[in-house]
């Protein structure tokens, strides 16, 4: 069955915004299906009906910082703007959705903050309910001089939410309150825990089986393992991603398998980690690397695990690499998207 690959991009060059593209997940082929104009959809996030797609526009100042509601035919592949709210909040950069599809949730990098709203009955946007400020530093003189804020990950059964703190070497825990939107976020027990200091975390995946959480940090260029339990993160493991040491390590996933993960790295030698997973304690031994085109930022694997395809901004290239089901390797299968700044990626399944 074919899929739909939702596109985010950065629009200071040649992009117009979203683009939607036909994705065969059993060959790794694709066509282009349509797009609709928006200002730096640098993330995005599809809600569980697959109905609506909503993206953060990422800019430097307040004024143009918003997040935005999409209407999507799954039959048409299209993709209708519905509206934008104000953040409040600048350089948001990373959006997710609650249970049900009620609340949305931003991560906001410059001066480190996470902005809640809630969504209408046709999935629009309502204005801004609730926002957090972050206060904070560490090591790195240049990157943690303040808060950032740089994920917002639900816990898998959405009573919690992590958000990671590149400035402060923290990711803080939330309960979720979906009675109450007033206090849809409040600080959790603990409200943080801390990782080495000058790691710089970046973003956070959950195990399927749901006893093990990821994290990639993009200064230290390591992945940190966790045991998960009852709201809790418990460090288990700290391992190398990026040998080359660029301070740009940026996404990490897990296959659908649960054997492998796979971690991008940017700036030098750019390239996915890949990592074998020990079924019995969650923890990780890198097994190959495999080198990309230039800055490969976001990447997503295809539901059925056969390809794991690459967003690299610089290069302006989507790369589709097939993934061996035995070993956990990459081979490029050399269908490549060619599309301006490619750097969110997000599938939908076809009617």
């Amino acid at each position: 069955m074919e899929l739909f690959l939702i596109i985010g991009t950065y629009t200071q060059g040649g992009s117009n915004g979203m683009y939607v593209y036909k994705f065969n997940p059993e060959t790794g082929t694709s066509s282009y299906s349509s797009s609709v104009a928006i200002n730096n959809p640098s993330y995005l996030v599809v809600n569980h009906q697959e109905n609506h797609i909503y993206s953060v526009s990422e800019n430097e100042d307040n004024e143009n910082s918003t997040v935005n509601a999409f209407t999507f035919d799954k039959k048409e592949g299209k993709i209708v703007l519905q509206n934008s709210q104000q953040v409040f909040g600048a350089a948001p950069c990373y959006i997710n959705i609650g249970k049900k599809d009620r609340y949305v949730v931003t991560a906001n990098y410059i001066g480190g903050s996470i902005s809640v709203f809630k969504t209408d009955m046709d999935g629009s946007l309502l204005p801004i309910i609730q926002q957090i400020n972050f206060s904070g530093s560490s090591v790195h003189d240049v990157r943690q001089n303040q808060s950032h804020l740089h994920c917002v990950v639900f816990s898998p059964d959405y009573n919690h939410l992590f958000a990671t703190d590149l400035g402060s070497d923290r990711i803080y825990k939330f309960d979720v309150d979906y009675d109450h939107e007033g206090s849809f976020l409040s600080f959790g027990t603990p409200p943080y825990v801390e990782v080495t200091a000058g790691s710089g975390p970046r973003h956070l995946t959950f195990h399927p089986n749901q006893k093990y959480a990821y994290l990639i940090n993009e200064l230290g260029g390591t992945v940190t393992v966790f045991e998960y339990s009852n709201g809790n993160l418990v460090e288990i493991q700290t391992t190398i991603s990026d040998k080359f040491k660029a301070e740009g390590s940026a996404d990490i996933h897990i296959h659908p398998n649960g054997k492998f993960l796979y971690a991008s790295n940017r700036l030098k030698k750019d390239g996915i980690s890949i990592f074998k997973i020990n079924e019995n304690d969650g923890k990780i031994t890198r097994i190959d690397y495999e080198r990309t085109d230039i800055h490969p930022r976001n990447f997503i694997i295809s539901p059925n695990g056969k390809f794991l395809l690459v967003a690299n901004q610089d290069s302006n290239t989507i790369q589709t690499f097939s993934i061996d089901l035995e070993t956990g390797l990459l081979s490029d299968n050399q269908e490549d998207i060619i599309i301006d700044m490619p750097v969110c990626l997000k599938f939908i399944s076809i009617c």
